[in-house]
């Protein structure tokens, strides 16, 4: 500690004599020209002589004041020297041999030796590479003024506020220590400045981004600096290095200050004040906390939206990033869902698509989903794991994640956007409670019906019009979806058209009943009287409220060109009777079986997968994808084939 101590004496006693000797007439080229640059036309006066010294005559009568005096320069100097930092006018204030001086006046000793030292490093800063670096520019022209500026932000008003205030103030109640053992009062008054020092640290990296970029570019100022760091009062420590000292200067405030108050005695008058102090002193570190969180969400935001190709309708500096990152976006033309990338922002979620060259912009933007309205929740799809829904008013996406944890993460992220939004806005909504809720909570979906994008309906989900129930074909019947229930329709069904709200009320293919909706409008209905025929049992319903049903495989020449694959239901409501849809969402079943009296086998001794069933010359084959699945279908015929049927919808559930 003691080794230190002297180390960190003896480098500041250093620096005081290279700004002694750089006042000097004839100093050497390497030295600091601070004379030569008091006297540049334009150049702002530094700080006068410290209020405990008085100045001589010739300093009074010189052409301004100076920044530090060469009386107090040399008094330093001497006090270093010999280890005494101050020599008071009264003599019980010093230390007699053999006495211990008190623990609160050796921090406040320690405070004062810091501040000067600190002092003198903005000394170094303000009218050394400043100063030097803006006369350069001024003359040569070889680089801007601004930049010079820029670079150094407010570091003049720090040091004008050190030099001429914070330090004068501490060594005069030091120097009155025995009368005003305090140091709370001056500190209190004095705090509240230091909040200055959060445009400085907000500049900080813009400032060292500048610094590095022309040191590069300009042989000139890279000239200055070389020649100023390689000085001994620099003492061969870059320009970097020294901005760095005003960032870590407030959190050594706080950490001498809070030593102090702990070694306080309790009853000691200075006790109340010192704690405000050190309130004051840490209000001002949140200041500039709080500064460089703004300006590191700022830097963030600028580099996002930057990677977005900064488009006018998305730039927005109030705007905070939640989360970003790549997910599978579900399409309802194609199987296997493809890459696509998402920001989630607290007013809007960017569906981005990464751009093959990436120069500029990497992301080029497909939709923007207003948070406002927007819902999320979890799909279940066997086919799509770890899938979720976000609707929004101007679309919606079914998203697939590579985990449950990321999709749990999404979609957490997102409800925590809509929760905001919904809290700032919840004076505009209305609360419709009472008995009826359930019918409340439909009514209100139908409502929407137009207000925001549709969940679209998969292809493959279908193979015949969800209207009017007649069977794709690619020629002559072909799929089209309603933009206002995202129903996949045929085009005499579509054949509708109707001004959506959520875009922008523009005129989009709806199907009839959208459109009977809508408009209001009623046409003639051709096809309601037809009579419903015996395989339109809708699968969805069947599957919500079935005994069993999933794909299966169908086997042989018995289904024609019903296809090789089949979703198969028992409902519970016709618990006798097999039906086999092409697709899920199908209205209509391409086949039924009556179930009573048939005979449930296994397959071939080849594949345990495969199960029949047979009656009167009649065979149909089929294969489950695994054998607990295989078991289930084989226990559910057997059952139906007996006659058996459920009395309370709970009994004989055998679907998962």
């Amino acid at each position: 500690m003691e080794g230190a101590s002297k180390e960190k004496l003896a480098s500041v006693s250093n620096l005081v004599t290279v700004f002694e000797n750089s006042r000097t007439p004839g100093a050497v080229p390497g030295a600091h020209r601070l004379e030569a640059a008091h006297q540049l036309p334009g150049r702002r006066s530094p700080p006068p002589a410290g209020p405990w010294e008085k100045p001589s005559v010739d300093e009074a009568l010189g052409s301004g004041p100076r920044t530090v005096s060469r009386r107090y320069l040399s008094s330093l100097k001497n006090k270093l020297s010999s280890g005494t930092w101050r020599k008071s006018c009264q003599p019980t204030t010093c230390p007699e041999p053999g006495t211990q001086e008190p623990e609160e006046k050796r921090i406040v000793r320690e405070l004062l030796e810091t501040e000067q030292a600190y002092v003198a490093r903005l000394h170094l800063l303000d009218q050394v590479f400043f100063q030097e670096l803006l006369e350069e520019a001024r003359s040569s022209k070889a680089f801007p003024e601004d930049v010079v500026r820029l670079i150094f932000s407010n570091i003049s008003s720090i040091y004008q506020f050190h030099a001429r205030f914070f330090l004068p103030e501490l060594q005069r109640r030091l120097d009155d220590w025995t009368a005003t053992p305090c140091i709370g009062d001056v500190i209190q008054k004095l705090a509240p400045f230091l909040k200055m020092y959060s445009e400085y640290v907000k500049n900080f990296e813009r400032a060292a981004e500048l610094l590095a970029t022309w040191s590069d570019k300009s042989p000139p100022f890279q000239e200055v600096l070389t020649r100023i760091q390689s000085s001994e009062a620099s003492g061969s420590l870059t320009l970097q290095h020294h901005m760095l000292e005003p960032v870590q200067r407030i959190p050594r405030y706080e950490l001498l200050l809070k030593e102090y108050v702990q070694k306080l005695p309790a009853q000691a008058p200075d006790r109340a004040d010192a704690q405000k102090a050190l309130d004051l002193i840490f209000s001002a570190a949140q200041h500039s906390n709080a500064a460089i969180t703004e300006m590191e969400r700022l830097q963030d935001l600028w580099e996002v939206y930057q990677r977005l190709g900064l488009e006018d309708d998305i730039v927005d500096p109030s705007n905070t990033l939640l989360r970003e990152g790549p997910v599978l976006k579900i399409s309802f033309r194609r199987r296997d869902p493809v890459e696509r990338y998402l920001f989630l922002f607290n007013n809007m979620l960017l569906y981005c698509v990464p751009r093959v060259i990436q120069v500029g912009a990497h992301f080029q933007v497909r939709t923007r989903i207003d948070v406002a309205g927007m819902k999320v929740r979890e799909l279940t799809d066997a086919e799509f794991p770890h899938a979720f829904l976000v609707s929004g008013k101007q679309r919606t996406l079914e998203l697939q994640a590579r985990s449950q944890e990321e999709m749990i993460s999404w979609m957490q992220a997102c409800q925590a956007a809509i929760d905001l939004i919904e809290k700032r806005n919840e004076t505009f909504k209305a609360a419709v409670q009472g008995s009826e809720g359930a019918t409340q909570g439909q009514e209100l979906q139908s409502e929407e019906l137009g207000l925001r994008a549709p969940q679209w309906v998969r292809d493959k989900m279908v193979t015949m019009c969800m209207r009017c129930r007649e069977p794709f074909n690619a020629l002559t019947r072909r799929r089209h979806h309603c933009r206002a229930c995202g129903y996949v329709v045929c085009a005499r069904c579509s054949d509708y058209r109707a001004e959506l709200k959520y875009d922008d009320n523009r005129p989009n293919r709806v199907c009839f009943d959208c459109y009977t909706f809508l408009t209001g409008n009623v046409l003639p209905e051709d096809k309601e009287d037809k009579r419903r025929g015996i395989l339109e049992k809708g699968s969805a319903a069947g599957s919500e409220q079935s005994l069993e049903c999933s794909f299966l495989q169908l086997i042989g020449d018995k289904w024609g060109k019903s296809g090789t694959r089949g979703w198969c239901v028992i409902p519970r409501d016709d618990p006798l009777v097999l039906y086999v849809y092409a697709a899920p969402q199908d209205v209509r079943a391409h086949t039924s079986i009556p179930l009573l009296g048939y005979q449930v086998t296994t397959g071939p001794q080849g594949d345990p997968r495969v199960f029949q069933l047979q009656q009167s010359g009649q065979l149909y084959t089929f294969k489950a994808d695994t054998e607990e699945l295989r078991d289930r279908w084989v226990k559910a015929m057997e059952r139906a084939a007996s006659g058996w049927s459920p009395r309370e919808p709970e009994d004989g559930d055998l679907s998962d």
